[in-house]
């Protein structure tokens, strides 16, 4: 038995899996510029040491933004 392995598979992904990570981590780095989950459709109720956060908006908006991403890499 012996395995044959794509090179050029193998760098294509370790590119793209390089390129996600740098990305991830700009935004990690820019998120306080950023307003998510501080939208207008996001819900914050409290009463003491009780606090209720429900990220209406921003979960719509991330699920748009995710959803175009993929649907732009699975095109052929």
């Amino acid at each position: 038995m012996s395995i044959t392995v794509n090179w050029m598979d193998v760098g294509r992904f370790l590119i793209i899996a390089g390129t996600v990570v740098i990305v991830v981590g700009v935004l990690f780095l820019m998120a306080d510029k950023f307003p998510i989950g501080r939208l207008p459709g996001d819900l914050h109720f409290g009463a003491g040491r009780i606090r209720i956060y429900i990220p209406i908006a921003t979960c719509i908006l991330l699920s748009v933004i995710i959803t175009l991403i993929v649907n732009f890499f699975s095109r052929k």
